[in-house]
């Protein structure tokens, strides 16, 4: 099985065999890059933390790969899912921290996105991106942080919207 990535192609090759007494991972490639590493962190990565959010005194345990996007107002942060936020009692820098696994991207000084859940994305007249999620919920990128989120999307995947 191969899998595109722009003018590069990973060929991913899976073994299974009663010779080998536990799984083993090997890359081989004709030089070290950026999405090598990726994968990487990716793989030595620690199982999926889940985040607590709070409603009406309740606690609730939220998956990261369902949380379109988490935002900050008025002293609060909110994580939105389903287009329904729910309180976080984190700073948004903690959040960002513990999301740095996953597929999250900075989208303004208030808001942190997940890329795996970006259905599409459209330029506005200033020059920021309104991101669609697949959730129907939508969120704006300031001007600072679209080249970075168009690189990420293009070049990682996590959305086939417009370029």
């Amino acid at each position: 099985m191969s899998r595109g990535s722009g003018s590069r192609d990973m060929k991913i090759k899976i073994e299974i065999s009663e010779e080998h007494d536990e799984p083993t991972i090997i890359i081989q490639a004709k030089e070290w890059t950026d999405e090598l590493a990726a994968l990487m962190k990716r793989l030595q990565s620690q199982p999926t933390r889940r985040l607590v959010g709070v409603d009406d005194e309740r606690s609730i345990l939220l998956n990261p790969t369902e949380i379109d996007y988490v935002y900050a107002e008025n002293r609060k942060v909110f994580a939105v899912r389903e287009s329904q936020p729910t309180e976080l009692k984190m700073k948004l820098y903690e959040v960002e921290e513990q999301l740095q696994e996953h597929r999250f991207q900075r989208f303004s000084k208030s808001v942190i996105g997940n890329l795996d859940q970006i259905d599409r994305f459209e330029l506005v007249f200033n020059g920021n991106l309104c991101v669609h999620f697949k959730s129907g919920s939508k969120e704006y990128v300031s001007r600072g942080y679209v080249a970075e989120l168009k690189k990420r999307l293009i070049l990682g995947g996590g959305g086939d919207g417009d370029h």
